[in-house]
């Protein structure tokens, strides 16, 4: 068979997929923005990697910049139509509009999109957070951001959503279209193991150690960066020989934008001042995959905190990796972590309770061993990629008596 895979990243959440049917034979080929696409190609053996142009300037508006990506989009996939590339199955990300045309250029095509959010002007992400009401015209700018989703529903023949709260977001006549399946975590190498050790800015940390963890790409309310900083006084006060990692960049990826110049981070340690002990707080910025990796392993509470929003993959490998996770008490972490079974849940706006929960997993360290296990089989169970990848060739139309080998 053949596949295209559309993702202006790409291969994003498609690696593992787009890699496996490339093994198992199939012809793959995929198209991303230029820039992207040239960073990626050796990361991708084995498929070919189209770049598109987009024009310049970019419409500023949203929809306006879907329409305008999804025609570069469309215009490369018209190059490979004329090369003799027709695809039994289209794979896209629709949320920057590269899926908009598709069903023109490769009308025959099985097009099945990512359905990863659709926004809510209520009951999600938007208004979540009264720090941060939105604002009169940003919910407005939400359908001009669904529009892509929509026109893509309309012409696709099947979606992905990785979660069932992330589904249940889309339009509800749109349900039957959607099937859940998790993009998988890679439990063969996120794994627990007792004997890692990792530096960081300078101090040597091990299993033996109180490392309490946060990790996202970017330190932002989205990920409930200003709740964390918030708790560590009190889980400084409660656990004074806690080393507090934070890991992640000054960038924005989700949370309103501040003014040039400006990060999360820095105004949150205006706004603690002297409460929080920064001798026992390490932030190293972005840590290379390896250093994530080891320092979830060595975690001995790994607190995630999000708004109810796309669950992030971090989670997941924390679990993977044996971590106790202290998550936030919203509908997406909810849907994986069962409070007292494999985590611990507090409440989202309470830099107390989470300090409390943080406390019960470092006091309780050798009670808590039971539930670090309960939650890497959660990942064995319901996540693994070997799991993920059966299901979504089974959906693609090409099951595979010999996947390539992955836990």
């Amino acid at each position: 068979m053949r596949f295209l895979f559309v993702h202006q990243n790409f291969p994003a959440q498609y690696r593992h997929l787009a890699l496996q049917l490339a093994a198992l034979g199939h012809e793959v080929a995929a198209i991303g923005e230029k820039a992207n696409a040239l960073r990626q190609r050796t990361r991708v053996p084995g498929i070919r990697l189209l770049g598109y142009e987009l024009p310049a300037p970019l419409p500023a508006d949203p929809l306006g910049a879907a329409i305008a990506r999804g025609r570069a989009a469309a215009d490369a996939a018209a190059v490979l139509r004329r090369d003799g590339f027709m695809p039994d199955v289209v794979l896209a990300h629709p949320g920057w509009g590269e899926a908009t045309f598709l069903k023109d250029v490769f009308a025959a095509a099985k097009l099945v999109i990512y359905c990863e959010f659709f926004y809510r002007a209520s009951g999600a992400d938007v208004g979540f957070d009264p720090e941060f009401p939105p604002r009169p015209e940003s919910l407005a700018q939400l359908r001009l951001r669904n529009a892509p989703f929509l026109i893509a529903l309309d012409a696709a023949d099947q979606g992905i959503a990785p979660t069932r709260w992330q589904k249940q977001q889309f339009p509800a006549r749109h349900a039957s279209q959607i099937a859940v399946v998790h993009d998988g975590i890679d439990t063969g190498a996120v794994k627990p193991d007792a004997g890692a050790r990792l530096a960081v800015c300078g101090m040597e940390l091990g299993p033996q150690d109180e490392v309490v963890t946060y990790v996202a790409r970017n330190l932002e309310p989205y990920r409930g960066f200003h709740s964390f900083m918030r708790a560590i006084p009190e889980i400084q006060r409660r656990r004074p020989n806690a080393k507090i990692v934070v890991v992640g960049g000054d960038a924005v990826s989700y949370s309103p934008r501040l003014p040039p110049g400006e990060t999360y981070r820095a105004r949150l340690v205006k706004e603690l001042g002297d409460a929080i002990d920064y001798s026992r707080v390490l932030m190293p910025g972005q840590l290379p995959y390896a250093d994530y990796l080891r320092l979830l392993q060595i975690s001995a509470a790994h607190v995630y905190l999000t708004y109810p929003f796309v669950l992030s993959w971090s989670m997941l490998e924390a679990m993977s990796a044996g971590a106790l996770v202290v998550g936030s008490r919203t509908p997406p972490v909810e849907e994986v972590i069962a409070h007292g079974d494999n985590g611990l849940l507090a409440d989202f706006f309470s830099p107390r309770d989470i300090a409390a929960q943080v406390e019960r997993a470092l006091a309780e360290r050798g009670a808590m061993q039971a539930m670090r296990s309960r939650a890497r089989e959660s990942m064995l169970e319901r996540y693994a990629l070997k799991r993920c990848l059966q299901q979504q060739l089974a959906l693609l139309g090409a099951p595979s008596r010999r996947p390539v080998a992955v836990a």
